[in-house]
């Protein structure tokens, strides 16, 4: 496939008429659809919104670039929109006229990743986005944005072309406008101040690029700066030359997750910041790392930053992965550091318990008592009791993972790599004093916490090499050792005793108050940081599943599936109250509820957060309340309707869901008729006085 083909007249609108950014997103989405670009709109949209979710895709100047990866893509593929009115994508300065719908396959190929961050760049040229904002016949366009045409008064190089022609770039005529590089670093001159920046995104093809362009630019028109960038993007990074590194007087971090290899830049003064700060505020951040430069602040051995961890005074001796801003306080930071741990335990949860689920299904729950000789000595492979012994014991094998893993990635949350050692070591000796998940959480946060103290240590140059492989690692894993098995472990094992004792014996009203309070939790804040401590809780207690903790995990999927379903089904009962972007919302929803996407409501609540939550947590409460009343029990972390089979009680799983959807979907239905104007046209937005719900991640 060549540039050409990624952006032509069909996947150009000059008048996008949508008013929101979803209404926006879906028309140039079903250009691509129709091209046969993208399988599943529905899906392909999910996906975008997924990543919208982890940061706005608004940028200063007018620009709104929604991007994603996905499985539903079948070849890389660029739709442009131009709205007149301008439709809000989260940009500081206002709504975006110019929408750049990016859809890259999952497996996208470096050649074609590097085209679509080639057009990341040129949206940092002014006389690009005029030229854009100026066209009037789609054909033309779609030759502009390929390459094929330059921009009026233009003296940049033709980035796209460049990109899949490498050979272009040595031109003469354009070898003085090539931005600086790993492989052709900023000349040096006597006196300058020489910064490496690193740039990266979650999706790593759009805002890498941008930022990397944005603080090139800005270094190109400061007096005595010299700047070269390693954009990790989706294609990969080519690593800058140490010797570059060696000689840099500053580093700039503008980064949405984590920096690979950080560790090369330790020691040096060093700013952290997102990777919008990139974009938007180059000339602050150059100006800060020189500042810093001046005062003699330096980064520790093994110490950097994870991901946007804010620019405040201490933003350069913490790695915290996806540490927040500056001025997060301690609290943001611990929620940050044990989500972190969650989400790398989450897939060994869900591996590891839907392969006892199906173990159980099979052969059924006697097959626990098979020893695991049987499958040494001999597997049957015409035996359905092999076949579920076989699935059992992996599933067993997952779950063994779980506390390590756990305490592991929270120190990895809190130091970066130095930190995996000690937490899985702190994991495992959680496990062997029967410390559960609470001694791997209390070993993750030991064990990051220690080697934060060591980094902070100021070593001499010729031990730094040896830190991170040999000095951190078994010091801090012994200070681990030393306060789990002396000091805490028992202690922590006796709290978790009495923890599953609590859980096991929970029945009638307690058990009532807690699944609607956990309900509540779920439905509050739509997959945002409550939610998000309601589904630890439930997940953390399948580390050491008991009946108790496999009834609050029920509770809480079925919850979480309740306000995109009751959105869904108030679309559908009494579209006439909804907006048109809504009501195509609406058929999304069905399946983001099904699947146990609490983000699916995430538009309504938007849109109208005082009847939408409210109606919500209340339809949410009741559905928590009834599984447990139910004594419904699950050992999967997600999946939806489509793990029903494997749950306890799934007759009375699914009335429970449905009640509390049919409880949601008659509040919103009567809060809203309670509004003297219905909404108009396609996507109206909150009032001024209502607040908006945070964009969950």
């Amino acid at each position: 496939m060549t540039t050409a083909q990624m952006i032509t007249a069909d996947l150009v609108d000059l008048d996008l008429t949508a008013e929101t950014k979803d209404a926006a997103t879906r028309s140039l989405a079903e250009r691509m659809t129709r091209l046969g670009r993208v399988t599943d709109l529905d899906g392909f949209l999910a996906d975008v919104a997924a990543r919208e979710a982890q940061m706005p895709t608004g940028l200063d100047g007018g620009i709104g670039i929604p991007h994603c990866r996905s499985t539903h893509v079948t070849e890389p593929t660029l739709a442009f929109g131009r709205a007149p009115r301008g439709i809000d994508f989260g940009a500081p300065d206002g709504p975006a006229d110019l929408i750049f719908l990016i859809a890259a396959p999952a497996g996208a190929d470096d050649a074609h990743l590097t085209i679509l961050s080639a057009l990341a760049r040129q949206l940092m040229d002014e006389d690009f986005k005029t030229a854009l904002r100026t066209a009037t016949d789609a054909r033309e366009t779609a030759a502009l944005i390929r390459g094929d045409t330059r921009p009026p008064q233009s003296d940049d190089a033709d980035s796209i072309r460049d990109a899949e022609n490498p050979r272009d770039a040595d031109n003469p005529r354009d070898a003085d406008t090539t931005p600086p590089g790993p492989d052709r670093p900023a000349p040096a001159h006597p006196g300058t101040f020489k910064i490496v920046a690193v740039t990266s995104c979650p999706t790593g093809i759009a805002h890498t690029y941008m930022a990397a362009e944005s603080l090139e630019n800005t270094a190109r028109d400061t007096d005595g700066v010299d700047l070269v960038v390693e954009t990790q993007g989706s294609a990969g990074f080519t690593r800058l030359d140490p010797a570059v590194i060696a000689a840099a007087d500053g580093v700039i971090f503008a980064h949405d997750v984590p920096v690979r290899e950080k560790e090369r830049f330790a020691g040096k003064p060093t700013v952290d910041v997102g990777v919008k700060a990139g974009i938007s505020r180059p000339a602050d951040l150059i100006t800060e790392v020189r500042d810093k430069a001046a005062r003699g602040e330096v980064t520790g051995a093994g110490a950097g930053a994870g991901a946007g961890s804010g620019d405040g005074p201490d933003a350069s001796s913490t790695a915290v992965d996806n540490s927040g801003e500056a001025g997060d306080g301690y609290g943001t930071k611990l929620r940050k550091w044990l989500m972190s741990g969650v989400s790398y335990m989450v897939p060994f949860v869900a591996a590891g318990g839907l392969l006892i689920a199906l173990g159980f299904a099979i052969g059924g729950y006697e097959i626990a008592d098979v020893k695991v000789e049987t499958l040494l000595n001999g597997f049957d492979w015409t035996s359905s009791t092999s076949w579920a012994a076989l699935l059992f014991y992996t599933g067993q094998a997952a779950f063994a993972f779980l506390v390590p893993v756990l305490a592991g990635y929270i120190a990895y949350g809190m130091a970066d790599r130095p930190g995996l050692v000690p937490g899985f070591v702190g994991g495992s000796i959680a496990l062997t004093v029967n410390a559960g998940f609470l001694g791997g959480l209390a070993a993750g946060l030991i064990a990051g916490g220690v080697v934060m103290a060591i980094q902070k240590v100021n070593i001499p140059a010729v031990l730094r090499g040896i830190m991170p492989v040999v000095v951190i690692p078994l010091l801090s894993s012994i200070v681990v050792g030393f306060l789990m098995f002396v000091v805490i472990g028992k202690p922590i094992a006796s709290l978790q005793s009495g923890l599953t004792d609590w859980l096991n014996s929970l029945s009638g009203a307690n058990a009532l108050l807690l699944g609607g309070l956990l309900g509540l939790m779920m439905c509050f804040d739509l997959g945002g940081p409550l939610n998000k401590v309601a589904y630890a809780f439930a997940v953390g207690g399948l580390a050491d599943p008991t009946d108790g903790s496999l009834k609050i995990m029920a509770a809480v999927m079925a919850a979480g599936m309740v306000p995109p379903l009751a959105m869904a089904l108030a679309t559908t009962v009494r579209g006439g109250l909804f907006t048109r972007a809504e009501r195509e919302n609406g058929k999304a929803a069905w399946v983001l509820g099904a699947s146990f996407i609490t983000e699916g409501a995430i538009p309504f609540a938007a849109a109208d957060p005082l009847r939408v939550i409210p109606a919500s947590m209340a339809g949410g409460a009741v559905t928590g309340a009834l599984s447990m009343a139910f004594g419904c029990t699950l050992r999967a972390p997600h999946g939806g309707i489509f793990v029903v089979p494997l749950i306890g009680n799934p007759w009375l799983y699914l009335v429970a869901v449905a009640a509390g959807v049919c409880v949601a979907t008659a509040l919103v239905v009567v809060l809203k008729g309670m509004r003297r104007n219905a909404p108009k046209g396609a996507g109206t937005a909150a009032t001024p006085t209502e607040p908006q719900v945070p964009a969950a991640a």
